[in-house]
């Protein structure tokens, strides 16, 4: 840029105060700084710009590298998982032949299916007999923090 030293700047001062007077050199400084503002927050904002692009291709790129390497890590988890079953396929379809000749054999079956006992824990906590809730000291039903009091209260020496 262009370097302007106070010898400089003191010549420009004095030629404009000979050239323009010194009544309008103050409206003219004023404008000249005005325009040399706006001049400044137009070069700051093309550089602005300029960065914002050159961010925008290098994360465009990063991107595309990114993708590119979560297809190839699909595909090679692809081709193990397919691997992994047509391997478990075949030995399903050998254990299926085993036990056929097994079952006819007279081995003992494979056992039955997992069934949920479907339990309802509502029900099972309302199947506790009274009794041995009482004996237990089971709390069969609610009480208020004023009715717990009351009831807990030591009862007063009869005169």
């Amino acid at each position: 840029m262009i370097d302007f030293g106070f010898d400089k700047i003191a010549l420009i001062g004095a030629v404009a105060l000979i050239v323009i007077g010194p009544e309008k050199l103050p409206r003219v400084a004023r404008t000249v700084g005005h325009m040399l503002g706006k001049a400044q927050r137009y070069v700051a904002d093309v550089k602005a710009e300029v960065n914002r692009s050159i961010e925008l291709e290098e994360l465009q790129k990063m991107k595309s590298q990114f993708e590119t390497a979560a297809r190839d890590v699909e595909q090679s988890v692809r081709t193990e998982v397919n691997a992994a079953t047509s391997e478990m396929q075949s030995q399903w379809k050998s254990a299926e032949v085993d036990s056929a000749v097994g079952a006819l054999e007279g081995l003992s079956t494979p056992p039955p299916e997992y069934k949920h006992p479907k339990k309802n824990w509502r029900l099972k906590r309302g199947a506790t007999p009274t009794w041995y809730k009482q004996r237990s000291g089971i709390r069969t039903k609610a009480l208020s923090g004023a009715a717990r009091v009351a009831r807990f209260r030591p009862k007063p020496l009869s005169k």
